[in-house]
């Protein structure tokens, strides 16, 4: 078992403490989108449809005021593209101006807002033509970004472009987890490449319109782990195409893949921020592929094993972009709450380690603030400091929502505190 830590642990002033959600998960009836479609389509993995969510579209305001009065001083949440763009070229006010009124209400309630432009979900008509595969996507992503930045700019002072862009790429295109299932391995560069240009685009379109706004993209990141020196290789390709392309990319401006080495206008340096999401560890063997934990490991409902060490690792890593780091996603699928508990303490005792070594940590944003659709696991996954009750969407704060609050409140992790929520 990970032991929380026994020394009280400091954070620097102006730390930002948060939790996430995306739009797809949360809103409920967005069915003009590609999940909505691949949550229907007998060719996926899907255990659940997504259908009304956790009604967030519509209790937005309730679900801020509840998540500020808990002390947190930011919500990183995304905003549905398929929503404001249902068809190439038509954008909805309706759909703007209900945005607005989300980014009023974050505001309202004390919280500075993470706005995330695409969170793994695009419209339909984006997935019918090629998808993130077409090198037209990018500039279909700069003008809905600049719609975004005209109408809604003034009041998002953080801008998240992408989510993941590694996981959709690999998932999405070169296996068949996620939409658009394409199952084709020649397609992972291309649509990297698209991604990382689409970033550019949006930092362009955006800052075009708000200059001061801050823009960084979100990166899934994994420990990987050789299992035997035979295995040190197919990790280090591993590692490259999962972080490090997009790492040398924000430093340099260039992506390096296979068949793959182009400059991004502007793209070196023009970034203010990586956004850092951590679950886990990944252990390769060239032999067998990715080890399954080991036995006596602590896992969670996803099977991820629970290595909080790694969380120094990968923070340390993230150096590579030469940027500030935020924890834009870190948090844990359990029924288990003191499990919970304990995994926020370890989890952020190891930042805290990773920023006196060196690390300019901004921020930690907890995933995720209640819960709801967990993509192809469905509902079936419980990573939300708050529980729905589905049928008649009430909220009800877990004991961990207390003790995140409780760290948020104070900017510090207590042992004291951390003890009374587990023994309780």
């Amino acid at each position: 078992m990970n032991e929380p830590p026994t020394e009280r642990i400091e954070f620097p002033d102006g730390f930002i403490w948060g939790t996430a959600a995306a739009a797809h998960q949360a809103e409920g009836g967005n069915w003009s989108n590609d999940w909505w479609a691949w949550e229907h389509d007998p060719r996926s993995n899907c255990v659940d449809v997504s259908g009304d969510a956790i009604d967030h579209y519509h209790r937005f305001d309730s679900d801020f005021e509840l998540l500020g009065s808990y002390g947190h001083n930011a919500n990183r949440f995304s905003i549905e593209w398929a929503r404001i763009e249902p068809e190439p070229g038509e954008y909805s006010n309706a759909a703007l101006d209900h945005y607005a009124r989300v980014l009023d209400s974050v505001h309202k309630h004390g919280m500075t807002p993470f706005v995330t432009l695409h969170h793994f979900s695009s419209p339909r008509w984006i997935h019918a033509d090629g998808g993130w595969a077409n090198p037209e996507i990018v500039d279909r992503f700069r003008r809905y970004t600049e719609v975004v930045a005209r109408r809604l700019g003034d009041r998002i002072p953080y801008v998240c472009t992408i989510n993941e862009p590694q996981i959709v790429a690999w998932a999405g295109y070169q296996l068949t987890g996620f939409p658009p299932g394409a199952g084709d391995k020649t397609l992972f560069w291309p649509v990297t490449r698209n991604f990382i240009a689409a970033h550019q685009a949006a930092i362009e379109a955006f800052k075009g319109q708000q200059p001061d706004t801050k823009i960084g993209i979100t990166l899934a990141i994994t420990d990987f782990q050789a299992a035997d020196d035979d295995s040190v290789e197919v990790r280090d390709r591993v590692h490259h195409r999962m972080a490090q392309v997009y790492y040398d990319a924000l430093r340099t401006g260039v992506v390096k893949g296979p068949n793959i080495e182009e400059e991004i206008g502007g793209l070196g340096g023009s970034s203010d921020f990586v956004g850092l999401q951590f679950y886990s560890r990944g252990v390769i063997s060239a032999s067998q592929g990715m080890l399954a934990p080991p036995p006596d490991a602590e896992t969670t409902q996803m099977g991820y094993e629970v290595v909080p060490e790694s969380f120094t690792t990968v923070l340390k890593g993230a150096m590579d972009a030469s940027l500030p780091v935020i924890v834009t996603e870190n948090g844990i699928g359990t029924t288990d709450d003191k499990q919970r508990v304990r995994y926020i303490a370890t989890h952020l005792a190891a930042a805290k380690k990773a920023m006196d070594e060196g690390v300019d940590l901004r921020g930690y944003i907890y995933w995720c603030s209640m819960d709801n659709f967990e993509w192809n696991a469905g509902y079936q996954r419980t990573f939300g400091l708050i529980a729905v009750d589905r049928q008649t969407f009430v909220r009800t704060p877990k004991p961990s929502a207390d003790y995140f609050s409780e760290i948020c409140r104070t900017n510090a992790v207590d042992p004291k505190t951390t003890e009374q929520f587990l023994s309780a």
